[in-house]
C-alpha cells in the first residue's frame, strides 16, 4: 500500500498541536517531520489527533441486535471521530460470563467492525471461575454491577462476589469496573405519582447511593490491591474519596461520561426520556465540579456509555421516566459534546488526552493514543473551532434518539482514519470493516 502524508499546522505530537507531517502505511505510523512534506495532503490548520478511544460503550450484539449492532454502532462511532471502542458485557443475549458468550459476540462482529473493538466480561455470582479463561481469551477488563443492571441475566454482585473475583483480577492486574450505586431501600420521593418527572427521577437514585458505593470499591481495593475501575462517576459528593484513594497509591482510576458534563438536571425538561440514565444526571453545580475534577486528574478520562433502544422501550411516547431504559445514545458524539462541555474551563491540550492517551492506557493499548512512530495510524481531523446543530438525519446509530440532537456542538469531524484507511469522511461512510479486535495478552 502507498504512503500516505498529511500535514497540518496543528498535529497533537509531543504533548503539544505543532506543525507536522505525519506518514502511514500498512496501518502504521512510518514517520513524522516538523515541517510540510512537498508531497503532502496540507490540511491547514484542522487539527489532527490520534482517533478517539471510548472504553464504554453497550453495543447489544449478539441478542439484542434490534436495539443497536456492531454494524451501526461503530459507523456512528467512526463519524464522531472515534477509532476504538471497548463494549461492555450486559446488553448481548447471551451476556459475556462465559468464555464461550465471548467467543459468539467476538464471532458476531465479524465483516461490522468499522472502528476497533475490545471486550469487557461480565462478573455475577457465581462466575468468578469463569474470568481466568476470558482473561487469557483477551478482555481488558471485567464489569460488575453493585445494583440491578437492568438486565435479569446480568445480576448485581454482593461483597463476597468482589472477594472471589478480585485476587484473580490482582493477579493479571486487570481492573474490576464497577457500576456504583448501593442502597438497601428505595427512597420514599412520590417517584410512583410523578412518574413523568425529572425532578422525581433524581430524587428516586440520590447521590449517597453512589458515594457508599465508592466507598466500598475503595475499600475492597485495599483489601485485594485488585485495580478498580468507577464507571460513569455523577455524584460530585464522591470525588474526595476518590482523590483521597489516588493519594493513598491505590490502583483506582474514574470516568465520568459526556451526559453529565454537557447537560444540566435544571435544563432537563418532563416527560423526556432521552435523558434517563442511571446514575441520573445532576444538577449544574455538581457537574461544574465533575468537569473540574478533570484538572486536577480526580476524573481520568471521558466515555459516552452509549445505550442504546428502541423508541417504545425508552417510552418515547408515554414520558414515563419510571418505566423507560434508562440509558443515553450518545457514541457519536464523546469528541464534539465532551469538547464543548470542557472547552471554558481547559485549552484543547489540556483535553486531548482526555479522549486519546489516557483511556489509551487504561486498556494498555500501548499502540494507541498517542502519534509516534510505530503506532497504529488512527486518527481523527476535525476543526474544533466550528459548529454544528446536530441533526438527526447525520446520526448513524440505529435508533435516531438522543438528547444530542438539536444541540450546537463545537468540533466538525472532518475525517476519521483506522488502521491507516479513511472510514468517514465529509459526512459519509467511505470503507468499510477497516477495524479490528483489540485483545489484551
Amino acid at each position: 500500500m502507498q504512503e500516505r502524508k498529511i500535514y497540518s499546522q496543528n498535529v497533537w505530537v509531543g504533548g503539544k498541536l505543532q506543525p507536522a507531517t505525519v506518514c502511514f502505511q500498512n496501518g502504521t505510523i512510518s514517520n513524522i517531520h516538523f515541517d510540510k512534506q512537498n508531497s503532502a495532503e496540507d490540511l491547514g490548520d484542522l487539527v489532527i489527533m490520534p482517533g478517539v478511544i471510548d472504553v464504554h460503550v453497550h453495543v447489544n450484539e449478539p441478542g439484542r441486535t434490534e436495539w443497536e449492532g456492531f454494524e451501526t454502532a461503530t459507523q456512528a462511532a467512526a463519524a464522531g471521530g472515534t477509532t476504538s471502542i471497548i463494549d461492555m458485557p450486559l446488553n448481548a443475549s447471551p451476556v459475556t460470563i462465559t468464555l464461550e458468550a465471548l467467543q459468539q459476540k467476538m464471532e458476531s462482529t465479524k465483516g461490522k467492525m468499522n472502528v476497533n473493538v475490545g471486550f469487557y466480561a461480565g462478573l455475577v455470582p457465581g462466575n468468578a471461575s469463569h474470568l481466568e479463561a476470558m482473561i487469557k481469551a483477551g478482555i481488558v477488563g471485567v464489569k460488575c454491577f453493585l445494583t440491578h443492571s437492568g438486565i435479569d441475566e446480568f445480576p448485581n454482585v454482593t461483597e463476597k462476589d468482589l472477594d472471589q473475583a478480585m485476587p484473580i483480577m490482582a493477579k493479571y492486574n486487570l481492573p474490576l469496573l464497577a457500576h456504583c450505586e448501593l442502597y438497601a431501600n428505595e427512597v420514599e420521593c412520590d417517584f410512583e405519582n410523578h412518574p413523568t418527572s425529572y425532578r422525581h427521577y433524581l430524587a428516586s437514585r440520590p447521590k449517597h447511593w453512589e458515594n457508599e458505593a465508592i466507598a466500598l470499591m475503595i475499600r475492597k481495593c485495599r483489601e485485594h490491591n485488585c485495580p478498580v475501575h468507577i464507571v460513569h462517576v455523577s455524584s460530585a459528593e464522591a470525588l474526595s474519596q476518590i482523590e483521597a484513594a489516588k493519594k493513598e497509591g491505590l490502583p483506582i482510576t474514574a470516568e465520568t461520561c459526556t451526559q453529565y458534563i454537557y447537560f444540566n438536571a435544571e435544563d432537563i425538561p418532563d416527560a423526556s426520556c432521552i435523558y434517563k440514565c442511571a446514575p441520573p444526571i445532576r444538577e449544574k453545580a455538581n457537574n461544574d465540579q465533575l468537569k473540574q475534577a478533570f484538572l486536577s486528574g480526580v476524573l481520568d478520562f471521558i466515555t459516552t456509555d452509549h445505550s442504546p433502544a428502541p423508541p417504545n422501550i425508552k417510552e418515547m411516547e408515554s414520558g414515563n421516566l419510571k418505566k423507560a431504559w434508562g440509558g443515553i445514545a450518545g457514541i457519536q458524539f464523546l469528541l464534539n459534546g465532551s469538547w464543548t462541555a470542557m472547552k471554558d474551563i481547559m485549552t484543547l491540550e489540556q483535553f486531548i488526552p482526555l479522549v486519546t492517551s489516557k483511556p489509551a492506557e487504561f486498556i494498555k493499548a500501548k499502540r494507541k493514543g498517542k502519534i509516534a512512530i510505530g503506532n497504529d495510524a488512527d486518527f481523527v481531523i476535525w476543526n474544533p473551532a466550528a459548529s454544528q446543530i446536530i441533526k438527526e438525519e447525520e446520526i448513524l446509530f440505529r435508533y435516531k434518539i438522543s438528547p444530542y440532537i438539536g444541540q450546537n456542538l463545537n468540533g466538525i469531524v472532518s475525517e476519521t482514519i483506522v488502521n491507516g484507511e479513511t472510514v468517514y469522511q465529509n459526512k459519509s461512510i467511505r470503507n468499510k470493516n477497516k477495524g479490528q479486535w483489540l485483545l489484551q495478552k
